[in-house]
């Protein structure tokens, strides 16, 4: 059936598929997705950060032939915008982590998979052929659960392992409260068995179901040694996710890992904190060359890649705005082309 569009057909902006997901998504998948924490205060700064910026254009610079292409940890992407991890895809298309992951692969880019995903990361894999992708970790209280998460993405073929460090409790998002939300009968976290308390989110009586699926499973005891543990399991490279401040990009560097993600959460943990695009210069300067940097959060134009780029930024990773073409369009084919021409169109 044809779909019904909820702004000018076709769609020229992220915009523009963010208000057509807005109109059709449950209120429940909605808010999860489009929400920050508090009342954010981060999630406005995050895209607002972007427009603080100016650009100073350099004229009569042959751009007849542009090639956007790099290597990022050693693996080549078409182009400087790869796919953070967003959890719970299904519920905004019926073929959710997997048409991500389809689209990724088509365009020549990285997907981040996320540790909550609603397919199971090797469902994902043998979905998307011989594409790059990368795994989200969350550090469970249970050693061997989360090991037995690492050995299963390195298993499946996925070239590095992102440890998300910035959750060590789930951040205050008020609309999952009030929502008290939780999956969708026919939806589970579809990297664990079903008999595993970890495959399972329960509504809360004055929480979010996830909320209390944080509070009750992952570890908040995680420090630099929790890194240097994940490195002991696996001969990938690891990527962090979440650094905000110098500090802790020099403690990183210390611990030898490969990558480090400027994020805050998407906005979802601690509202307050620096936009990313803030925090990225001094990431950048304290890190020197010794590991990547890449940044996500707040990115919506074309000029705003851009930014990140000159900023310091080797990749930019998006989230939301992959959520909304997929609500859009179940295979992404139209809408991650147009996306991943933002840095050439603006």
């Amino acid at each position: 059936a044809a779909i019904k569009l909820f702004y000018m057909d076709p769609p020229l902006c992220v915009a523009d598929f963010e208000r057509h997901a807005g109109a059709v998504l449950a209120k429940n998948a909605w808010d999860y997705y489009s929400s920050g924490a508090n009342q954010q205060q981060t999630l406005k700064d995050n895209v607002d950060a972007f427009k603080s910026y100016r650009i100073r254009p350099r004229m009569l610079r042959d751009v007849s032939h542009v090639d956007t292409a790099l290597k990022v940890l050693g693996e080549e992407v078409a182009f400087p915008i790869c796919v953070a991890p967003t959890a719970l895809q299904c519920m905004a298309h019926p073929d959710g982590e997997k048409a991500t992951a389809r689209a990724c692969a088509k365009v020549k880019t990285c997907m981040t998979l996320s540790s909550w995903s609603t397919t199971s990361l090797e469902d994902v894999a043998s979905s998307s052929g011989s594409g790059l992708r990368w795994f989200q970790l969350y550090v469970y209280r249970d050693k061997e659960l989360t090991r037995r998460l690492v050995t299963r993405a390195q298993s499946a073929g996925y070239k590095a392992i992102v440890v998300t460090v910035d959750t060590p409790i789930l951040g205050r998002r008020l609309a999952d409260a009030r929502n008290r939300f939780t999956l969708p009968p026919h939806l589970s976290l579809a990297n664990f068995k079903q008999t595993e308390t970890a495959a399972k989110l329960v509504t809360g009586r004055q929480e979010s179901g996830l909320f209390q699926y944080t509070a009750s499973l992952i570890d908040p005891s995680l420090t630099w040694e929790s890194v240097r543990w994940v490195q002991s399991l696996t001969s990938l490279p690891i990527v962090i996710k979440g650094i905000l401040t110098a500090e802790d990009a020099l403690e990183a560097v210390k611990c030898g890992v490969q990558g480090i993600i400027v994020s805050n959460h998407g906005a979802r943990q601690l509202d307050g904190v620096l936009p990313t695009l803030y925090a990225l210069s001094e990431v950048v300067a304290a890190v020197n060359g010794h590991a990547e940097i890449y940044l996500d959060g707040g990115i919506r134009e074309g000029t705003d890649v851009l930014k990140a780029l000159a900023l310091g930024a080797k990749v930019v990773f998006v989230g939301r705005p992959i959520l909304w073409g997929l609500v859009h369009n179940v295979s992404h084919t139209h809408f991650l082309p147009k996306l991943s021409r933002l840095p050439i169109a603006g």
